[in-house]
């Protein structure tokens, strides 16, 4: 089953969501969840459309440095990322605001540090 990589990125006013490789694929909402119920539908209509292959795809989302942090920010604080990450609270908000973006080694830094807590999260039993 071929993968779709579907990047996220905050705009000044909503969600946007595109595909990767694959033209005509994007989609909008005022929330991350919004964007890609839209990106997914887009996907669909471009292969009622005739415009990609009809096939099973498996969705991967990516997103940026900035709306990733914003769409958490609700959940986690900046200690909260500090403590997950080792990098300041300071430059995590700078990353958040978009003030400065991070280095791709710090990037890797953050998405690690949340697939770890993702991991040690699904072994959690109540």
């Amino acid at each position: 089953m071929p993968t779709v990589t579907i990047i996220i990125e905050r705009s000044k006013d909503a969600y946007w969501a595109y595909a990767e490789k694959l033209e005509g694929v994007s989609g909008v909402g005022d929330t991350i969840t919004e964007a890609k119920k839209s990106v997914i539908e887009s996907l669909e209509l471009q292969k009622e459309l005739g415009n990609i292959p009809n096939k099973n795809y498996s969705i991967s989302f990516k997103f940026d440095t900035e709306s990733l942090l914003k769409y958490y920010k609700g959940i986690f604080t900046n200690s909260a990322f500090e403590k997950l990450t080792g990098i300041n609270q300071k430059q995590i908000q700078h990353y958040a605001t978009g003030v400065k973006k991070p280095r791709a080694r710090q990037a890797k830094k953050i998405e690690e540090a949340l697939h770890s807590l993702g991991r040690e999260l699904l072994t959690v039993k109540l």
